[in-house]
């Protein structure tokens, strides 16, 4: 979560910081021909916007799950737009473990599952480097499994 909140605040300051250009230029009178209600409104929806999105970030944290079932692996995540995957341990090809900069200072990695289909984008975010270690090695032995009774 803390992560999510690093990654959105730090997207919301650049977008807040972009958006406030008019009114800085307004304020030093090099645009003085610019709106007020404008220059300041325009940050003002900016700011309210990413206040939001950081207030959601817990919610969607906990909307983020996985479960290994016995033939195939469930994924699941989205607050407004539920999204749940089913892959199946034998359409699997391979299995990555990413880190970020962010993700490697706080001791977290994502899992990239790879199939056939292009389609499919079936990430697990945030988590613990042990955890994700764990569920590679678990995945990929039962990806195997499942191809050898093809």
């Amino acid at each position: 979560m803390i992560a999510r909140f690093i990654e959105r605040g730090l997207t919301g300051l650049i977008i807040l910081a972009i958006g406030a250009i008019p009114l800085l230029l307004r304020q030093s009178g090099v645009w003085g021909g610019y709106p007020a209600w404008l220059a300041w409104g325009v940050p003002a929806l900016i700011l309210v916007i990413v206040l939001w999105v950081l207030v959601l970030v817990p919610r969607q944290v906990r909307a983020i799950g996985y479960a290994e079932r016995n033939e195939d692996l469930l994924i699941r995540h989205g607050i407004m737009f539920h999204r749940v995957m089913v892959v199946p341990y034998g359409r699997m090809q391979y299995v990555d473990v990413t880190m970020g900069p962010l993700e490697r200072l706080l001791g977290l990695s994502s899992i990239h599952l790879h199939t056939a289909s292009p389609g499919t984008n079936a990430i697990i975010f945030g988590l613990p480097a042990a955890e994700a270690g764990r569920l590679r090695e678990q995945l990929s032995a039962r990806g195997e499994a499942k191809l050898a009774g093809l």
